[in-house]
């Protein structure tokens, strides 16, 4: 169960303590004293052309495009649905600082079909961008917003209406869409400035819609509840799960996972899945390639989750690593 303290929200796990300014300020001495591993240039990191439907898929299709780090379009059906919008340049509180973007958006903003659904995991930065946010409130006046406790009033201070917060293994249910989603335990924080730290709390959601389910991870390290989550939600089509801004391990493993790690929740969500006479799902890792957040190079985040799916014998069909734009159909419904 989630803890609140003082009206801040806290991880229930083991080895959930978070840096501190101390810690953060050793990292930084680190990184000015320790030669790291060059980066590869931005032209590495292709671009796709998007192949979603559009406006919309028919019923039982399901699409993922990757617009770039957890940025997804997704189609369930008819329903489209947009995972932490990042169109924003920078992944910080102002434009001339803070990490970069180093590949465009894989899909233009006014590429996008109609939204139903935008769905949000925390407010940091690189996953809750206002100006993005604004763009899609005044373009998407129709589209709903789902958000863990806390998030939702920042989104109606952004003009947003139809918006829904939850904690925890809520569920909620919009006939009108024919959709239900779920919230889900993550290993993470909050928080856009020093004294706002988690004050508003952080999750992933499972979405179901159009015959097809999708297990969004979110933002998190690993955790002990994927079983749990697919034993209560699923079985699920597709789930994305965050692979980079890793390094150093002793700063970022409390709030992201590893390639390693993210396979390992892959496996637990997989068996668990298959042990309620399901196929294991396809994954899609998500958070990479996009902003510079840690130590690792920017294209070693693929390179060793490949080995260590290789490393466990997993599927490689079931490995979805997408360029940025790249669209990818989900195989027949598991869910239905």
């Amino acid at each position: 169960m989630l803890s609140l303290v003082a009206r801040r929200y806290s991880n229930p796990w083991p080895g959930s303590t978070l840096a501190g300014l101390g810690s953060v300020l050793k990292w930084m001495g680190q990184r000015a004293r320790t030669r790291r591993p060059a980066d590869p240039p931005r032209s590495s990191f292709p671009v796709s052309s998007p192949a979603f439907h559009s406006p919309r898929a028919s019923d039982g299709i399901l699409t993922v495009t990757w617009v770039g780090h957890a940025s997804t379009l997704l189609q369930l059906g008819a329903l489209n649905v947009l995972t932490d919008p990042m169109w924003g340049e920078r992944a910080s509180p102002v434009r001339f600082a803070g990490p970069r973007r180093w590949v465009r958006p894989g899909i233009a903003f006014d590429d996008l079909p109609p939204l139903d659904l935008v769905v949000l995991s925390h407010d940091h930065y690189d996953h809750f961008d206002r100006r993005t946010l604004r763009r899609i409130v005044r373009r998407h006046t129709e589209a709903r917003w789902v958000a863990p406790v806390g998030v939702g009033r920042q989104l109606r201070r952004l003009g947003a209406t139809a918006v829904s917060e939850h904690g925890w293994w809520d569920r909620e249910t919009a006939d009108d869409l024919g959709l239900t989603v779920a919230c889900t335990p993550a290993k993470h924080f909050s928080g856009r400035t020093p004294w706002g730290r988690n004050r508003t709390l952080w999750s992933g959601w499972v979405l179901k819609a159009g015959g097809r389910s999708v297990f969004f991870a979110g933002d998190t390290a690993w955790h002990p509840e994927f079983p749990q989550i697919t034993r209560r939600f699923g079985p699920f089509d597709l789930v994305l799960l965050p692979v980079g801004a890793y390094e150093p391990a002793w700063i970022m493993s409390a709030v992201h996972m590893d390639p390693d790690s993210a396979v390992r929740a892959y496996r637990e969500i997989a068996d668990t899945q298959v042990s309620m006479g399901h196929p294991a799902p396809p994954m899609l890792p998500i958070h990479w390639g996009t902003f510079k957040l840690s130590d690792e190079p920017m294209d070693e985040p693929p390179a060793r989750l490949r080995a260590a799916w290789q490393s466990a014998q997993l599927p490689e069909d079931r490995l979805w690593l997408l360029r940025h734009g790249e669209t990818r159909t989900a195989p027949a419904t598991v869910s239905s």
